[in-house]
């Protein structure tokens, strides 16, 4: 019985591995003609209503997380320079007592950033939902994506497959503690981004 199991369970392993190594190549492939080191040039930007996305990462309290604090800090310079109009802070807030979304609004504000320039996505606790919800609650079409190098081909992709002309700008500052299991989970999420997309064609848990 083993013996008539053990090619199946190959074939099957041998199958998975090609698609896992398929669609990060291919992720990465797609997104890296939209993606830019900082500083990013304000010429490159889609329109004069580009806005900045910048999808959730840990808090605590109203403190972001050092990946998180870089991506805003790249947003914050894009809307000094004129490059976007707004900045999107979209992330998790499922729960009363644990708010990403607040505490990247109120980074931004203490930073300068008028009120009515921030945009509030409370539901984006995926990539996915994120990138879906920007196009088709908030309206956006002409975006910057800023978060980390390992994070960013897979938020370009998503972001352009949900209709947004989206680019793509590194937000890394710094060598983050979690570096070998951001880029190992990353591996794992580009996949799921394309059975997400091409496949079961996944929508936000809310819209």
């Amino acid at each position: 019985m083993a013996r008539r199991i053990a090619p199946w369970a190959l074939r099957g392993f041998a199958f998975l591995t090609l698609f896992v190594v398929a669609s990060n190549l291919w992720i990465l492939r797609y997104a890296d003609e939209y993606l830019h080191e900082r500083p990013y040039h304000a010429s490159l930007a889609p329109s004069a209503e580009t806005i900045a996305i910048v999808p959730g990462a840990y808090v605590i309290g109203l403190r972001p997380s050092s990946a998180l604090r870089d991506r805003l800090q790249t947003a914050l310079e894009l809307y000094e320079d004129g490059t976007v109009s707004r900045i999107l802070v979209s992330g998790d807030h499922g729960r009363t007592n644990y708010d990403e979304v607040g505490a990247m609004q109120h980074w931004l504000l203490s930073r300068g950033v008028a009120e009515q320039d921030i945009v509030l996505d409370h539901a984006g606790f995926r990539t996915l939902d994120t990138m879906v919800r920007a196009r088709n609650v908030f309206g956006v079409r002409h975006a910057i994506v800023c978060t980390q190098r390992f994070h960013l081909a897979r938020a370009v992709f998503l972001a352009r497959r949900a209709g947004i002309d989206a680019r793509g700008v590194v937000a890394d500052r710094m060598r983050y503690a979690a570096h070998y299991w951001n880029h190992i989970r990353e591996a794992l999420a580009r996949p799921a981004a394309v059975v997400d997309s091409y496949v079961l064609r996944r929508e936000p848990k809310f819209l």
